[in-house]
């Protein structure tokens, strides 16, 4: 009987150890996710090559980010170089993210009446990726080349379908 009872106690602590060791434990976790600024592109300021005088020889005119302009070829630039400005296209959205810059990878047509031009060679600063201020704010300045055609008719040439700068954050 001694033993009975020492078995049963001992019957006892083992399924109570069985018992503790089989137990279920959780915890628990939230969740969290954050909506950020939308970013977008506005432009504030055309693409203008300015005035130029050309020759019997074709040329180019290069309009930096800066709207600094140098040329090639059978092009001059007049003393009264007229409107010169880099396009200028202000980006917006959560402050201090960085984006990157997407320029045109195919020329554009600039026609005066029957007469017409490329712009290729898309240039910007930054130049691939930027970052937003602590405002969130940062502007994108885009360069280009303009191809002049030997004896070049003279008038205004402008785009027909306007070129794309695109933004997409990083």
């Amino acid at each position: 009987m001694k033993n009975m009872k020492k078995l049963l106690v001992l019957a006892i602590v083992v399924l109570g150890f069985a018992a503790s060791s089989f137990a279920q434990v959780s915890a628990t976790a939230t969740a969290t996710g954050t909506i950020v600024s939308p970013i977008a592109i506005t432009k504030t300021q055309d693409l203008n090559f300015g005035n130029v005088a050309v020759s019997a020889t074709p040329g180019t005119v290069v309009l930096a980010p800066d709207a600094t302009r140098s040329i090639t070829g059978g092009v001059t630039l007049p003393a009264v170089s007229g409107t010169v400005t880099a396009a200028h296209f202000d980006v917006t959205g959560t402050p201090s993210y960085t984006y990157a810059i997407t320029l045109p990878s195919t020329s554009t047509t600039v026609t005066s009446g029957t007469d017409n031009m490329l712009v290729d060679n898309f240039t910007s600063f930054p130049a691939t990726t930027g970052t937003l201020s602590l405002l969130g704010v940062q502007t994108v300045n885009v360069g280009a080349t303009l191809n002049v055609d030997a004896s070049q008719a003279p008038g205004t040439y402008t785009s027909g379908t306007p070129f794309e700068v695109t933004v997409n954050y990083n």
